[in-house]
């Protein structure tokens, strides 16, 4: 079959993927998605709305890792298509309930399934696509989230003029469920499993020669490993909180109406989708001019621009956002001007969309790149390892985003809860900056080093 047969297998299994890991999310959403809806009918405070949350990003971070240890060790077709028929199931079972409890049980039963959805994907890719392609075609599979993201808000909008949050839910499962023996037919794990020959894994300039396997202990004592570990921590807690409260936010201290929050979430997953893209394809570039050596990522620079923008386009959402109009016009408002005149709309909402759409862009980019990272710096034998531990401490960070986010919010206000996500993003930044050229290779320290 030749080149024709790796082409047909690659977009069939890419496509199959994408479509998959874009339903996980969806599935993952569907509640933040719908939470007016549900505290219309149910009365739920902002403690129930963190714990039912949280409960759900614990189980992920858990099934997650431990998914992605045991990679090697199971079917990425089955494990990928298991997971997605849980996750169906739970929403339909889901859309049946009423009560706290139950809804944070489903919701962490929800997570476990959760965790059953990326790992595979890297496995697939790496077995598929050429390692001087794997940073692209991981941010573009990486676009699905962003997709559902973007696409779930406005669905979901749409659709509750018409159905009950609980028929939506029902649907979104079944479709879910369903596809997930579509993927079991179409995934295939490697190019072997139909006859065509493995992917060579083609060394890299500089690293170094020789065995590029460590030990357990050489691997988790390299201090480049929790760096990457944290820094993942506190981007994926503040995209977390962003996008899970972001629409409370705007509603409830900003003045907004649902349907500005629901467009400005949409909006925040378009710019996350131009995000992962440009990620992917910029430091490919980057680490295919430089290659990888042991002390700095060609990488590197590319996250430390976009966890700024982070931090920037967080501090503009928080204080230039008001419920009522200022007294002076501020800056944003005369460089906008032109642009509502053109479009109909006010200034404020074309601001509160750049906004998004900038905090999107700066904040999925970083979330490719630390996956990325992990697995290129690990030794060859804990790529798998490395990825879960990052993806775990990422986790951790989304459960903070969740019941203790709330409860400050709770004991303050939104604006205070998003300064602290704020200054945590500062802080982390700097730091990434300041350790830009530390040693990035991890695991057994050669000679030649």
């Amino acid at each position: 079959m030749g080149a024709t047969g790796y082409s047909y297998y690659r977009v069939t299994i890419f496509f199959s993927l994408f479509i998959g890991y874009m339903l996980y999310l969806f599935n993952r959403k569907t509640f933040s998605f719908v939470i007016p809806s549900v505290m219309d009918e149910i009365k739920l405070d902002k403690d129930d709305l963190g714990l039912i949350t949280s409960s759900q990003t614990m189980a992920y971070a858990i099934s997650k890792f431990i998914s992605g240890v045991l990679s090697d060790q199971i079917s990425a077709c089955w494990l990928f298509s298991i997971g997605l028929f849980v996750v169906g199931c739970i929403n339909v079972v889901f859309s049946w309930s009423s009560t706290v409890t139950m809804f944070s049980l489903l919701w962490f039963i929800n997570g476990l399934g959760q965790g059953c959805g990326w790992p595979p994907c890297g496995k697939v890719l790496r077995k598929w696509f050429e390692p001087s392609q794997f940073g692209t075609w991981w941010s573009v599979l990486s676009c699905s989230m962003n997709l559902a993201g973007s696409l779930g808000p406005i669905l979901v909008t749409v659709l509750l003029h018409y159905y009950d949050w609980r028929t939506i839910l029902t649907m979104s499962g079944v479709f879910c469920a369903a596809f997930s023996l579509v993927t079991l037919v179409l995934v295939k794990n490697e190019p072997k499993d139909v006859g065509l020959p493995g992917i060579g894994v083609a060394p890299m300039k500089g690293l170094m020669r020789g065995n590029n396997e460590s030990t357990l202990s050489e691997f988790l004592l390299s201090p480049f490993l929790w760096v990457l570990s944290l820094g993942y921590l506190v981007v994926f807690g503040v995209k977390t909180a962003a996008t899970d409260w972001g629409q409370l936010f705007l509603m409830q201290e900003k003045g907004q109406t649902a349907l500005m929050g629901s467009t400005y979430m949409s909006v925040l997953e378009v710019g996350g989708f131009v995000g992962s893209l440009a990620s992917g394809l910029i430091s490919d570039r980057a680490v295919a001019r430089s290659g990888l050596g042991t002390h700095g990522n060609p990488r590197h620079g590319l996250l430390i621009v976009m966890m700024a923008g982070m931090y920037i386009s967080m501090y503009l959402f928080r204080v230039t956002i008001t419920p009522e109009i200022p007294k002076e016009t501020p800056l944003w408002v005369q460089v906008i001007h032109p642009f509502s005149v053109l479009l109909g709309v006010s200034e404020k909402e074309i601001w509160i969309l750049f906004l998004g759409a900038m905090f999107g862009f700066s904040s999925y980019g970083p979330i490719a790149l630390f996956g990325v990272i992990a697995s290129e710096s690990a030794p060859s034998n804990f790529c798998g390892t490395s990825h879960a531990i990052v993806a775990l401490m990422a986790n951790v960070g989304a459960f903070m985003a969740g019941l203790p986010f709330s409860t400050v919010a709770k004991q303050h206000n939104w604006d205070m809860a998003f300064w602290v996500a704020e200054v945590l993003m500062a802080i982390t930044t700097v730091s990434f900056f300041l350790i830009r050229n530390m040693r990035t290779k991890m695991g057994r320290r050669e000679k030649i080093d």
